[in-house]
């Protein structure tokens, strides 16, 4: 509920402080007093668009700042926990205008935009002008108000949780359908190229070593013959290189007993002798290594030429990216195998959460059907209290063929106004009266079933007297036993229900006018009530009149 209202520097405001009560709020006063002005401030707060129009010092900016109380609201506190402002049980919410027309909102002293603004006080305030009544022609409220009565919100939450879920496996489905159809295009082809690769049987850097080998068997007769003519040379010529160095060997050991020094050169021989007849041993062991083989050449060309040819066709360079096209290949092929099951799995999973859905949504549609009579009966007994006897509402619920977000039902409110037969929408024969009027029955009954926030009616009352008007001050007062209602009306019959009574009137100080407002006391208010029942003069019968109202 909205505690307390301060305005400054707005229209013909210059300072106003209002206090409201939990209970019902109306606000009179003559036409042009300025009662719209205190709505357009407050609808600052609620997020609508402002400009530097409304100021009326140029010089200063304007503050529209309300504090609502919110206990053990936890819609309005996992909204304050998402924006990261802090939790307390009071809302401060502040808007500021500067003279450029720049505008900053606030809630807790932490700034918010408009769309974090209006979001939270949707929340806390349900602004009811006439053209609001608009929203009764829409098909999703309508479903909205069937629901709350019906109670159907818990159930409606999850059916809409699972709705998301199976429409998340409708669309995996389809996707791996694609898939199958994709994949069923390219598999043939696939398997061609899998067999190509599969049948030259590579092996990691085969193509490679494959080339390098061909180099050595496609020359082995020159390689054979230098192998043969260095072995021979140190070791089969008549006087082979290794026994020469192996005599020098023993003379410079000799030599070395006698010329101190030549042991170390003695020594570094002897290491050359060694190292020389390894490599000699070496070139004997690769000579003989190499063997011509004719056939062992054409396999492996046969092979190469082969793989050449896969290398280019896949634009790669190595063994190593065939390997791996080939291993990609098998997968795809393995994919289109494995494809049956995972399509067989996701279509069981479908089918099992459409089943959950159609139940529930069974269930919706149950509750609701079950609480159509119950909605008609009521608010066309309301119509006929405020003032609209021939008036008749039709709560029309038919099933669709397909699952919707909210169930299954195709909702509509049909309306006739005027006893014809002849039911149409709401938003195609309803006057703006009579859909305020309509708006306030259903806001009555849904009110029984769950907490709406703050109520504010904007002259509700046009277009009706008398005894209508006695009515609506009625469901209003009704409704006030359970929850805040602000009214601003011209009626009488509608100000005597009051719980608090404000009074808006314009001011003349320094010639300057300026809107102000007040609380009526018990006896102000007989007398402001009776003023508008008779005239600035009321009679005796008329403040009677106002006292049998109010009691």
């Amino acid at each position: 509920m909205i505690k307390h209202l301060h305005i400054t520097n707005y229209v013909l405001i210059d300072v106003i402080d209002i206090q409201f009560s939990k209970s019902l709020n109306i606000i009179t006063g003559e036409t042009g007093a300025g009662k719209s002005i205190v709505m357009g401030a407050l609808s600052l707060i609620l997020g609508n668009r402002a400009d530097a129009g409304v100021l009326v010092n140029k010089e200063k900016k304007c503050v529209v700042e309300g504090v609502f109380e919110t206990p053990n609201n936890k819609l309005v506190k996992d909204v304050l926990v998402l924006f990261e402002i802090e939790l307390e049980d009071e809302l401060i919410i502040r808007r500021e205008i500067a003279p450029n027309g720049k505008s900053r909102a606030f809630i807790n002293d932490t700034p918010v935009n408009l769309g974090q603004l209006k979001q939270i006080t949707s929340l806390l305030v349900d602004l009811h002008q006439q053209f609001d009544s608009l929203a009764l022609g829409d098909l999703h409220f309508q479903q909205e108000i069937i629901d709350a009565i019906a109670n159907n919100q818990e159930l409606l939450v999850q059916y809409k949780k699972l709705f998301k879920q199976w429409l998340l496996s409708k669309k995996n489905l389809q996707s791996l359908q694609q898939q199958k159809i994709d994949f069923e295009k390219e598999k043939d082809y696939n398997q061609f190229l899998f067999d190509e690769l599969h049948d030259l049987q590579l092996k990691e850097g085969e193509l490679e070593l494959i080339d390098a080998e061909l180099l050595v068997l496609n020359n082995a007769e020159s390689i054979k013959q230098q192998l043969s003519s260095i072995y021979f040379s140190y070791k089969e010529a008549d006087n082979p290189l290794l026994s020469v160095i192996k005599q020098q060997v023993q003379q410079l050991q000799q030599t070395a007993k006698q010329l101190n020094g030549l042991e170390v050169t003695a020594n570094r021989l002897q290491a050359v002798y060694v190292e020389l007849q390894d490599i000699v041993d070496e070139v004997e062991t690769a000579n003989e290594a190499i063997v011509f083989d004719e056939k062992k050449i054409e396999q492996l060309n046969d092979k190469l030429t082969v793989g050449y040819k896969l290398l280019k066709k896949h634009n790669v360079t190595t063994t190593n990216d065939l390997l791996n096209i080939q291993a990609s290949l098998e997968q795809k092929l393995l994919a289109v195998m494995q494809m049956d099951d995972a399509l067989a799995k996701n279509q069981q999973a479908c089918d099992l959460q459409e089943k959950k859905l159609l139940e529930m949504a069974t269930l919706l549609s149950k509750n609701r059907k079950k609480h159509q009579q119950f909605i008609e009966q009521n608010v066309n007994a309301l119509l006929h209290k405020v003032g609209m006897p021939n008036a008749r509402l039709v709560v029309d619920i038919e099933a669709s063929k397909t699952l919707q977000e909210n169930g299954i039902d195709s909702i509509s409110f049909l309306f006739d106004a005027n006893n014809s037969k002849r039911f149409e929408p709401i938003n195609k024969v309803a006057s703006g009266g009579e859909l305020s009027r309509l708006m306030l029955c259903i806001k009555s009954l849904v009110s029984q079933k769950i907490q709406l926030p703050t109520l504010i009616f904007d002259e509700i009352d046009t277009g009706i007297s008398g005894e209508a008007a006695k009515q609506v001050g009625v469901i209003l007062k009704e409704l006030a036993n359970g929850m805040q209602i602000i009214c601003i009306t011209h009626q009488p019959q509608i100000a005597a229900k009051a719980f608090t009574h404000l009074f808006v009137y314009k001011s003349t100080e320094q010639n300057v006018v300026k809107t102000k407002i007040k609380y009526l006391t018990r006896e102000e208010r007989i007398l402001n009530i009776a003023k508008m029942l008779s005239g600035d003069n009321p009679s005796e019968a008329a403040l009677l009149s106002v006292q049998e109202m109010m009691n």
